[in-house]
């Protein structure tokens, strides 16, 4: 179809579009970094993946999956310039990780509002799908608050769902809206599906960020306990006025851990943590933050079929060995 083809009011609004679309490109894209990464063991080739630049003075995002165990990054500009950066942190929990490229007054990408994002906003995707650099594709928002598993097993929340076409390579790039703010770190497709793709929101990245940049790590609380989700028969549910139908079974407890020390054993079914139910093992992953390692907290179990409250002390997470 030619352009003379087009009604008057479908014209204007597509070339709206692919302004809105070139713009928000432009803006972004000289922030955007193609990574290479060496791996313990390979002599040639290795990781790869995508990054953006947040601050002017080195400081960018991209995926854990992308840069965890690599013993060296090389960031690629689109000016093609190369630099060696250091991994500042990285949180596999929500595939997320900070480096830093040496220099300063670089060009860099500015967040929007987390909280103002809406299904149906334009969503542009930047990166280095299977190694074509500096690639763009655009959708929408497809939904929001999606929960995705990370690699190693925890709930990553508030995830965006959109439908701009990702690839391996893209991981770790920014999903921008149409003035080029970034509204999330791309991270994941669904395979077999088609126009399934998530990214990190804004949010969770500006937390995670600011962590990582403070501690090297994001700080969470640790129990010491194997579970599961279960289920409370219905009479124990009824007789105990329990809030949820769920629990957490209890499978086993690490020696010494907070969880052997304040009393939990194989068998409890945890069913709340400091007065919020915990109906699921997810529920307790997200109960255990930063704000109760070394406080005292009241542990609400079903044991034997009558209701309990032990307290105990979470330690802070023991850190997963990298690579």
């Amino acid at each position: 179809m030619r352009d003379t083809d087009l009604p008057r009011g479908d014209g204007e609004l597509l070339d709206a579009y692919s302004r809105a679309v070139t713009g928000a490109v432009r803006r972004v894209r000289p922030a955007v970094l193609h990574l290479q990464v060496t791996l313990p063991g390979r002599r040639r080739g290795g990781g790869s993946g995508s990054g953006f630049l947040f601050t002017p003075d080195g400081l960018a995002l991209t995926n854990s999956h992308v840069v965890h165990g690599g013993t060296n990054v090389m960031a690629s500009m689109l000016d093609g310039s190369s630099q060696v950066a250091t991994v500042v942190g990285d949180d596999p929990d929500t595939d997320l990780a900070v480096i830093r490229l040496p220099g300063s007054g670089l060009p860099y990408a500015e967040f929007a509002d987390a909280q103002a994002l809406e299904p149906g906003q334009v969503a542009i995707a930047i990166g280095n799908p299977l190694g074509f650099e500096t690639t763009v594709t655009s959708g929408v928002v497809s939904a929001l608050g999606r929960t995705m598993r990370s690699r190693n097993g925890r709930l990553i929340d508030q995830v965006i769902q959109t439908d701009a076409a990702l690839n391996p390579g893209n991981s770790g790039g920014p999903l921008v809206d149409a003035r080029g703010r970034v509204i999330g770190v791309n991270t994941a497709v669904v395979l077999g599906a088609q126009g399934i793709c998530f990214a990190i929101s804004a949010g969770t990245a500006e937390w995670v960020a600011a962590r990582l940049i403070r501690d090297g790590r994001v700080r969470r609380s640790w129990l010491g306990v194997v579970a599961q989700s279960t289920r409370v028969p219905a009479a124990v549910r009824s007789a105990l006025r329990l809030p949820r139908e769920g629990g957490v079974l209890v499978t086993g407890v690490e020696l010494g851990s907070p969880a052997a020390t304040g009393g939990l054993r194989a068998g409890d079914v945890i069913v709340e943590l400091n007065e919020a139910p915990a109906g699921t093992a997810d529920d307790l992953h997200r109960l255990l933050g930063e704000e109760r390692i070394g406080r005292g907290t009241p542990v609400r179990i079903v044991r034997e079929g009558r209701a309990r409250t032990l307290e105990v002390t979470p330690r802070e997470m023991p850190q997963r060995p990298r690579g």
